[in-house]
């Protein structure tokens, strides 16, 4: 059995050729924009036409011009956006060490670059859509035949409707009983090319593996695209994908994002933004330690250990907000409202969250970064690790001075498990989905709402 698809040629190709076509052109009239000529000399024609090159080669390796059907537009105008900047750092790189930087005017260049991002993202919005009107018409659509144990369940979560808006087609969806009835009748390849399709796609739990296997091998002689969609329902997943580990292909249930150039790309962010805010900030911190010492006497600092990545134990630095004091059994007691261990300044210091300031030693010092779950005190992770789902698991990354809970709201005081526990999801979805661009917005979020909160005493 073969798919019964009309043959339909990539058009990468052709892609490639608008993308540098919109460099050139841009190109032009960045040239006229900055020098009011459209003709070029030879030097910026060769840079054009080399920029050009360059583009098209990092988008290739950054795997935009791979299939983008079921996926994204914003996904694909990241992607896109992160080839344009790959390029530009490359071509700046080579102005630099070939000394001819100063043949260029750099309005000229970022006039294009600003123009070839416009280009390039415009062109893929309009070619989004287009492909959408085409879908909504029953154009340019896989088949899809899908092959589940509980088919009701397979129908609510791969919808008719988006499939359609996505490029794909429901065919039919066949029953695993059914399945295997045919697998044992030698009549599957019969049944199947009754109902011709260009995917089969299996929505099965894993322990569903050998029958599984048993469907692919029966498929072995088929050109159709099979995808297994594991039913992950009772599994509390984090930053899950495919890995390919020693040779062999992994489920990662359970790993950090936060590997390999991302966790450069996530310390230069902690370092750039981090001391940039320490030099600001030091003025402000200079008269808040002059005020603890003359209203209260005790250290000016809070320190106090606290979990960090990989549940590593680290001190973690505050403006002292409280009457010096022991607390009884080893025990933590968060601060009420009203609470008569806090100072006068103290309780202006929470309240704006300004006690919060020193923590931006302990990014500067790789324990902790600016976004991240707000890390607990040591027996209120003991006491929350058995009570809410995979609690332990927000320490997979550095803790933050601000996050996703915070700007949500959940932050001071989390007097029920409920709210523990709304935290925690708030944690676990920013490592599922953590991005530059989401660091940059809940920093932003964070300034624009202000650090003051109702629930922070």
């Amino acid at each position: 059995m073969i798919s019964t698809s009309v043959y339909r040629p990539t058009f990468a190709p052709l892609i490639a050729i608008i993308d540098f076509a919109i460099v050139i052109l841009a190109s032009v009239l960045a040239h006229a924009f900055r020098f009011g000529q459209v003709s070029m000399g030879a030097k910026f024609q060769v840079l054009a036409g080399g920029a050009a090159l360059l583009l098209v080669f990092c988008l290739t390796i950054t795997s935009v011009y791979d299939s983008w059907r079921g996926r994204k537009l914003l996904t694909l105008i990241k992607r896109y956006t992160l080839g344009l900047a790959l390029a530009l750092a490359i071509l700046a790189i080579f102005l630099v060490f070939t000394k001819t930087s100063d043949l260029f005017s750099r309005l000229w260049i970022a006039y294009a670059m600003a123009l070839v991002w416009l280009g390039g993202v415009g062109y893929r919005c309009i070619h989004f859509l287009y492909l959408r009107q085409l879908r909504l018409k029953g154009k340019n659509l896989r088949r899809i035949l899908f092959i589940s144990p509980d088919i009701d369940h397979c129908r609510a979560i791969f919808k008719a409707e988006e499939l359609r808006l996505s490029g794909y087609q429901a065919v039919d969806y066949l029953g695993a009983k059914q399945i295997e009835h045919w697998i044992q009748s030698g009549s599957l390849i019969a049944e199947l090319n009754q109902r011709p399709a260009d995917e089969v796609w299996l929505d099965m739990p894993l322990s569903m593996g050998s029958f599984i296997k048993d469907i692919v091998y029966e498929l072995r002689h088929s050109t159709m695209d099979i995808r297994f969609f594991p039913d992950f329902q009772d599994i509390q997943l984090l930053n899950h994908k495919v890995s390919s580990i020693v040779g062999h292909y992994a489920i990662d249930i359970s790993c950090t994002p936060l590997s390999g150039v991302n966790r450069v790309v996530k310390r230069l962010e902690d370092l750039c933004i981090g001391s940039l805010i320490c030099l600001l900030i030091t003025p402000a911190c200079l008269f808040i330690a002059l005020a603890i010492r003359l209203s209260s006497p005790g250290p000016i600092l809070f320190k106090q250990y606290r979990h960090g990545r990989d549940g590593r134990r680290f001190k973690v630095y505050k403006f002292r907000s409280m009457e010096v004091h022991q607390e009884s059994d080893g025990s933590v007691i968060q601060a009420q409202l009203g609470d008569p261990r806090v100072t006068k300044l103290g309780a202006f210091l929470r309240r704006t969250s300004l006690d919060e300031l020193p923590q931006f030693i302990n990014v500067l010092q790789g324990r902790m970064s600016i976004v991240g779950p707000r890390p607990h005190a040591l027996v209120h992770n003991e006491y929350y690790k058995d009570l809410v789902e995979s609690y332990m698991w927000r320490h997979k990354v550095k803790p933050g001075i601000t996050g996703l809970a915070q700007i949500r709201g959940y932050r001071g005081l989390t007097d029920t498990l409920d709210k523990m526990e709304k935290r925690v999801e708030c944690d676990l979805e920013y490592i599922n989905n953590w991005s530059l661009w989401l660091d940059l917005k809940i920093i932003l979020q964070t300034l624009v709402k202000g650090l003051i909160h109702k629930n922070a005493f």
